[in-house]
C-alpha cells in the first residue's frame, strides 16, 4: 500500500519556524533552498540596488529580496520566493501590511542560477511563474555572465556582458549593462 502524501499549504509554510525560510512549497511539497554563495549574493543585492532605486524614483511600486514569499498557485499551493522580485504599485493589495503571503505573481522575477541549480528545475521554476502571470522573468547565469529573459518559454533572449538589460513595458525606462551584474 502507497503512503498517501500528505501537501502543505501557504499556512502551513508560514507558520514554520522562521515563518518557512530556506524553503518553497511547490504544489503543496516542501522543497529546502540552501544558503547562497556571496557570489550569488552579490549579484542579487547589485540588482535589488538597481531596481529599487529606478522604481523608488519614478514611483513605479515595489522591489522585494529573496526571503519575501509569493502564493502563485492555490490548491495545490505554491509558494516562490525569488531573489528579486517587482510588484507594480497598482497590483500592491491594499492591506500591505499582511503577515501573510501574497496570492499574487510579481510583475518582474530575477533569479541567480546557483551551481546547484539543474537546468530542468531552474525550466520548471521559469514556468511557475509565467503560468502564475509574471511578465518578464530574468534569469542570471554568474558562470556564463549572461541574463536569459522569458516573456513565454517561446520568447526568450539571452543578453550577454556586452549589452543592455530593459525592463520592456514592464519597467519602461530601466536599464542595466549585464556587465554592472558581475563587476
Amino acid at each position: 500500500m502507497l503512503a498517501e502524501r500528505i501537501l502543505l499549504t501557504a499556512a502551513d509554510l508560514q507558520a514554520m519556524p522562521d515563518s518557512g525560510r530556506g524553503y518553497e512549497l511547490v504544489k503543496g511539497e516542501l522543497q529546502r533552498m540552501a544558503p547562497t554563495s556571496p557570489k550569488h549574493g552579490k549579484i542579487a543585492a547589485r540588482l535589488i540596488i538597481r531596481l529599487g532605486t529606478f522604481v523608488e524614483a519614478n514611483e513605479l511600486g515595489e522591489v522585494y529580496s529573496s526571503e519575501t514569499g509569493f502564493t502563485l498557485e492555490v490548491d495545490p499551493d505554491t509558494v516562490r520566493a525569488p531573489d528579486a522580485a517587482f510588484v507594480s504599485a497598482d497590483r500592491i493589495p491594499e492591506e500591505d501590511d499582511s503577515d501573510g503571503y501574497w496570492v499574487l505573481a510579481p510583475d518582474l522575477v530575477a533569479e541567480v542560477l546557483s551551481p546547484s541549480d539543474a537546468a530542468g528545475t531552474v525550466l520548471a521554476k521559469v514556468q511557475d511563474y509565467l503560468d502564475a502571470g509574471v511578465r518578464l522573468v530574468w534569469v542570471i547565469d554568474p558562470r556564463s555572465k549572461s541574463v536569459t529573459v522569458y516573456r513565454s518559454l517561446k520568447d526568450v533572449q539571452v543578453f550577454t556582458v556586452r549589452e543592455v538589460l530593459s525592463g520592456q513595458d514592464v519597467l519602461p525606462g530601466f536599464s542595466l549593462p549585464v556587465s554592472a551584474l558581475f563587476g
